[in-house]
């Protein structure tokens, strides 16, 4: 895509901190880091988000998520990794590319996860079900 951010990175006409490069992913600091290291990953062929990125792909994206992780945990003595995939604009997607972020944690570091709310056990399962429903669906259809 022409006027895609992380396309122009990838083809190396915007600048980036380069961290990572094979023949299907690019991997490079997040301009704007939850703490040093965090690193995006992205597949070179352009994808959305999730959805319409094929599972192979989504694939080689973890298993390079899964490097990143190793190497910014031992080289930044970190304490923890946080991988995380935004899609959509009401889960925080801001590029729409897809993209995996690989996030170097410290005890101190300030950031605190989301707080579950109290659900009933009924709106578990209701959820569950509907969930498990769609799936099954999706299953016959295709």
């Amino acid at each position: 895509m022409n006027d895609c951010l992380f396309c122009k990175i990838i083809l190396k006409k915007i600048p980036s901190a380069y961290i990572y490069e094979d023949a299907d992913t690019y991997a490079f600091a997040d301009i704007h880091p939850n703490n040093p290291g965090h690193t995006l990953i992205v597949p070179k062929k352009h994808y959305s988000n999730l959805y319409d990125t094929p599972d192979e792909t989504l694939g080689k994206l973890m298993a390079v998520a899964k490097q990143i992780g190793k190497a910014a945990k031992g080289a930044l003595a970190a304490e923890g990794i946080n991988i995380a995939m935004n899609n959509d604009l009401a889960a925080g997607q801001i590029i729409f590319h897809s993209h995996i972020h690989v996030i170097p944690r410290f005890k101190d570091d300030g950031y605190r996860h989301w707080k579950g709310r109290e659900r009933t056990q009924e709106e578990i399962e209701h959820a569950a079900q509907k969930i498990k429903a769609f799936l099954e669906k999706n299953a016959r259809d295709n």
